[in-house]
C-alpha cells in the first residue's frame, strides 16, 4: 500500500509577478526550489491563501535569488502579485518509508526570503 506525503512546501511565497502569455507552470526562485528540494517539471499545487483559489501546474526555475514567484499561463487568472500562497509538492511512498519520512517545511517572510525550515507542524491546539 502507498501513502501520499507532503513532500515538502514553500509557506506564504509572495506571487511577485503573472504571466499569462507564457507557456504555463510556476517560475520559482532556484535558491527556493532547492531549499524545498522542488524538482524543475515537477507537479505541484498551490493554495492561495489571499483569494481562496487552489490549482495544480508544475514548476520551473527562476533566478536563484530572485525571489521570483510567477504564476504562469491559464494560472495567472487565479493570482495576483502580493497573494499570499503555499505551494506544495507530494510523494508516495511505501509503508515501510514512512517510520523515518519527514517533510521539509520551508518558511518565507514578505521578499521571499527564507527565515526558517522545519520538519513538523506543532499540533494544533483546541
Amino acid at each position: 500500500m502507498q501513502s501520499t506525503m507532503l513532500k515538502c512546501k514553500l509557506h506564504r511565497a509572495r506571487v511577485t509577478q503573472v504571466e499569462l502569455e507564457y507557456e504555463g507552470s510556476c517560475a520559482i526562485d532556484g535558491h527556493l526550489l532547492e531549499s524545498a528540494g522542488i524538482r524543475e517539471y515537477e507537479q505541484i499545487h498551490i493554495y492561495n491563501i489571499t483569494n481562496g483559489e487552489r490549482f495544480v501546474t508544475y514548476a520551473i526555475r527562476a533566478e536563484e535569488g530572485s525571489g521570483v514567484i510567477s504564476i504562469n499561463g491559464g494560472a495567472a487568472r487565479r493570482a495576483a502579485p502580493g497573494d499570499i500562497v503555499v505551494i506544495c509538492a507530494y510523494v508516495s511512498l511505501a509503508q515501510q518509508e514512512l517510520v523515518n519520512f519527514k517533510p521539509t517545511l520551508v518558511y518565507l517572510d514578505e521578499a521571499n526570503r527564507i527565515t526558517h525550515i522545519k520538519n513538523s507542524i506543532p499540533v494544533q491546539a483546541a
